[in-house]
């Protein structure tokens, strides 16, 4: 199957309300290319510096979304492109990219990443944690940041019930937090093994790579 099958099978499947964002990281800007020009424009990205290299070189009515963990002083490498940040775990990361866009007088959209999982190896806050963000006045000083919904990762395991028991989670806790901010529209969840489940429990948009672009090499 080539990518832009992939693609197609993919989006033929998708509710109108669910965005697919097209993993490529470890991939070649050829085959980001192929997928491009098959209609996708909106890409995910796990390490910031790969995608400002890819961002440089292709065309430039991508949609770059940062997907993997935000590591701070790393944030000004994408602040003048970055469409937007999913893993947003703490306010001291929301307060650098503020920071960052401010500088070059844009405004980036954000996820809190809320912890789901029950592993330790997956980053995030709690519930409490992301309503006392939304809630607290260094918050709302913040201009140049637009926090649009959350996003979370389910436990790297085969058991469905788990998963889907984490991802109804998730769901709970962006209805809670659109009670508090009622602009929160994003619950980004569900990748290539789970994104059908994901969506049925709610998930607005997906993180899809293996299945658009085959698997990665990591060599």
């Amino acid at each position: 199957m080539s990518i832009q099958q992939n693609l197609n099978n993919i989006k033929s499947s998708l509710p109108k309300h669910v965005t697919l964002v097209a993993v490529s990281k470890t991939k070649p800007v050829s085959d980001i290319m192929e997928a491009y020009q098959s209609g996708q424009r909106i890409f995910g990205e796990n390490k910031i510096q790969e995608m400002a290299e890819k961002q440089e070189l292709m065309p430039k009515d991508i949609q770059w979304h940062m997907i993997g963990h935000v590591q701070r002083n790393k944030v000004k490498y994408m602040a003048s492109f970055v469409n937007l940040i999913h893993g947003v775990e703490n306010f001291r990361t929301l307060k650098e990219i503020n920071k960052q866009a401010k500088k070059h007088n844009r405004s980036i959209d954000c996820l809190l990443q809320i912890k789901i999982a029950s592993e330790d190896s997956k980053f995030g806050m709690g519930a409490h944690e992301a309503s006392d963000i939304l809630q607290s006045n260094e918050f709302s000083e913040l201009k140049n940041i637009n926090v649009i919904g959350v996003m979370g990762m389910a436990t790297f395991t085969d058991n469905q019930e788990q998963i889907k028991e984490e991802f109804t989670q998730l769901k709970s806790v962006f209805n809670q937090l659109k009670a508090l901010n009622p602009r929160l529209e994003v619950i980004s969840m569900g990748m290539s093994g789970d994104y059908t489940l994901a969506i049925a429990c709610g998930s607005t948009m997906i993180r899809v790579g293996s299945s658009i672009f085959g698997e990665r090499n990591y060599n």
